[in-house]
């Protein structure tokens, strides 16, 4: 996994399947004030990101679903979280 410019990440899965997370829109949403996910509007917040037991997560408890987001990728090869 690595970060991408603009708040994406790029991923890959041990099937082989890769593909983009944008996450761009959700950020800059209102719903992610006063989250756990709002200080990842910061770039340095954001690049913190790691895998830890095959889910993406940030040091201050934020993650992602993997099962979203690998049904997204499979699909679309995309998945624009919202």
């Amino acid at each position: 996994m690595s970060t991408m410019p603009e708040f994406s990440l790029r991923v890959a899965f041990v099937d082989g399947a890769t593909g983009e997370v944008d996450m761009r829109n959700f950020l800059s949403g209102p719903q992610t004030t006063g989250t756990v996910f709002e200080p990842l509007r910061d770039p340095s917040v954001f690049a913190q990101v790691g895998v830890v037991m095959g889910t993406v997560q940030w040091a201050n408890g934020a993650d992602l679903a993997p099962d979203a987001m690998y049904d997204a990728i499979k699909a679309h090869g995309r998945w624009i979280v919202e």
